[in-house]
């Protein structure tokens, strides 16, 4: 998230859809709604750093009114349209090079099994490994032109890696028909040759890469069907957003492309 300005709460810090205005910064702590499954995420986040992987916000403490505390991470965080130096090829390989580093580390670290992790955009195989479901580029902070930390676990639930993958393809290459794609990026992004710079980046499995556009797909219809739930609870944020973007047409049109395209998806992963 960005600085937006101050309010008596704090630095307000914009970015995203879920927590619009109520995410402050004081000094070296952000502020913000905790999650319903903020006791096992700070566990998590807790063990994250002890694995070594240290780009992530570490917990602070959980306040009496629901919020969390967490530290602030320096950097630059891009929001739409999104602006093309965080669209280089540099910037993308760097993006998967930090999402394999946090599976690596997630890895080693058990799923606390007792916790109602949410499912809304969770990998529906399931998993043994906490997956961050959201690696968008708002919740990525970059430093020089490269990746150094991911913020924003609201979302994180058991997956497979190559789940997350997809999902993080979906916002990085992006998965996107030229349409939908012009609407918040940069003109020109050659989406096969994106997607294998990702896979690149990450050290995708040749078995993964083979999976990855279908894999796309099913994350694609759990996008879609997570925006629906928005709507049919009446959420302002995704009914504006939905009709801005073009209505359900726009995910008609995007399903349809992502499966016309599916072979040279493949291809371009296991050239």
């Amino acid at each position: 998230m960005t600085a937006e300005g101050e309010t008596a709460e704090g630095e307000v810090l914009v970015g995203g859809m879920a927590n619009a205005g109520a995410v402050f910064r004081h000094g070296a702590l952000v502020e913000r709604p905790a999650p319903r499954t903020a006791h096992a995420l700070h566990a998590h986040l807790r063990a994250l750093h002890k694995q070594g992987f240290t780009a992530a916000p570490t917990p602070i403490r959980l306040t009496a009114d629901g919020r969390e505390q967490l530290t602030f991470i320096s950097g630059e965080v891009a929001l739409p349209p999104f602006p093309r130096w965080v669209m280089t090829e540099t910037a993308l390989g760097s993006v998967g090079s930090l999402l394999r580093r946090l599976h690596d580390a997630s890895a080693a670290i058990a799923v606390d099994v007792s916790a109602e992790w949410p499912r809304s955009l969770a990998d529906p195989a399931g998993g043994t490994m906490l997956c961050h479901n959201d690696v968008c580029p708002e919740n990525v902070v970059f430093r020089d032109g490269h990746a150094a930390a991911l913020i924003d676990f609201d979302l994180a639930a058991p997956g497979r890696a190559v789940w997350d993958v997809a999902m993080t393809a979906r916002y990085w290459v992006p998965m996107l028909d030229p349409t939908s794609a012009a609407v918040l990026y940069p003109a020109g992004l050659d989406a096969p040759a994106r997607l294998r710079i990702l896979a690149d980046g990450y050290g995708l499995s040749s078995q993964e890469r083979a999976e990855l556009p279908g894999v796309i797909e099913q994350a694609t219809a759990s996008c879609r069907a997570f925006v629906a739930g928005r709507v049919a609870d009446g959420d302002p944020a995704y009914l504006q957003a939905l009709s801005e973007s073009g209505g359900w047409q726009r995910w008609d049109r995007l399903q349809e492309w992502l499966v016309t395209h599916h072979e040279l998806f493949r291809a371009a992963l296991l050239r």
